[in-house]
């Protein structure tokens, strides 16, 4: 049985076997790395793979694109995503733009690991979920497993990839997710899953989130709601076409993120079903999402940051109504 953690670390530990171009770097990532992603690496792999950098993520974008363009494959590992802000010139005006300014001539495929998410208690600079900030730049991909398993085939397909990847690894799932067979092959971007199927209401959603809705929609199954539950997986690229397919089934959506509800992702599948599900709708689209404040080293109100399976439980209700 290996948990979310132990997966990611296979997956790391198996392509670096697999291709001698592959190397990390990060802070910490000698020892370990915080989250022990790392553990061992340099007894088997050695310094000049397995490189501690500096306090600076900008310096760590850095050597990780002059890296790729060398003929390397870097992973980054941010120690929190809440850490990527130095970085984003690095990753959004070089990273991105690599491919598009050399006409395809050059490719920079580094993978940026990032832990994610709030539910540990760790405060405004340790919690945030910055996927949105993202989703705008055209160059990027970004995914979000859910599942031990998606976390490692994931990975396997980011660092595979000829172009950038964000990775982000919501830490709540860290030890909690746990499979018993983890995937050898890599599990393709721009493939959502359906977790559980449904006909009266669809939730998408991605992450952590992804647990929570499928507690409320057991819950709602006992009421007579039957709802179906899609992990996106990756943000882009984004499996359009399922959220149509699920939401033209249902005709009811509910779209479900823990970042901040303004100019979240959720705001972009919500214009998605508004330009091309409109007829099939039988109700608003509703967005779950926290709200527009920062995280709180307060429990109370951490939990009352987090959408709760009460909260989305109730949504649900309501709009199983119209």
């Amino acid at each position: 049985m290996s948990t979310f953690i132990e997966a990611i670390r296979e997956g790391l530990y198996q392509e670096m076997e697999r291709d001698e171009r592959v190397i990390v770097l990060g802070e910490d990532v000698g020892e370990g790395g915080v989250f022990r992603a790392t553990e061992g690496f340099v007894d088997r792999f050695g310094r000049e793979r397995v490189i501690d950098s500096p306090l600076a993520e900008s310096s760590i974008l850095a050597v990780s694109i002059g890296a790729a363009l060398n003929g390397l494959r870097p992973v980054a590992e941010i120690q929190f995503a809440d850490y990527i802000h130095p970085a984003m010139n690095q990753i959004i005006n070089e990273a991105a733009k690599i491919r598009y300014l050399t006409q395809g001539m050059y490719h920079c495929p580094i993978t940026v690991r990032a832990p994610f998410g709030g539910g540990v208690h760790g405060g405004p600079f340790h919690s945030q979920c910055v996927e949105a900030l993202f989703l705008h730049v055209p160059g990027l991909k970004i995914a979000t497993p859910s599942t031990a398993e998606d976390a490692k085939g994931l990975l396997l397909s980011a660092i595979r990839d000829p172009d950038p990847v964000l990775f982000f690894e919501h830490k709540y799932l860290y030890r909690r997710q746990k499979a018993d067979v983890l995937p050898d092959e890599p599990v393709p971007f721009g493939v959502a899953a359906v977790r559980r199927q449904g006909r009266d209401l669809s939730i998408v959603t991605y992450g952590a989130m992804v647990h929570r809705a499928l507690e409320a929609a057991e819950l709602a199954d006992k009421e007579g709601v039957s709802v179906e539950v899609l992990d996106l997986r990756t943000l882009c690229p984004l499996d359009r076409q399922a959220i149509l397919d699920s939401v033209k089934k249902t005709s009811k959506a509910i779209v479900l993120h823990e970042d901040n509800k303004t100019g979240g992702v959720g705001a972009e599948i919500s214009a998605l079903l508004a330009e091309e599900a409109f007829e099939h709708l039988d109700g608003p689209v509703v967005r779950i999402a926290g709200p527009d404040v920062h995280f709180s080293f307060s429990h109370v109100l951490e939990e009352a940051y987090l959408p709760s399976t009460e909260r989305i439980l109730d949504e649900v209700r309501k709009l199983a109504a119209y």
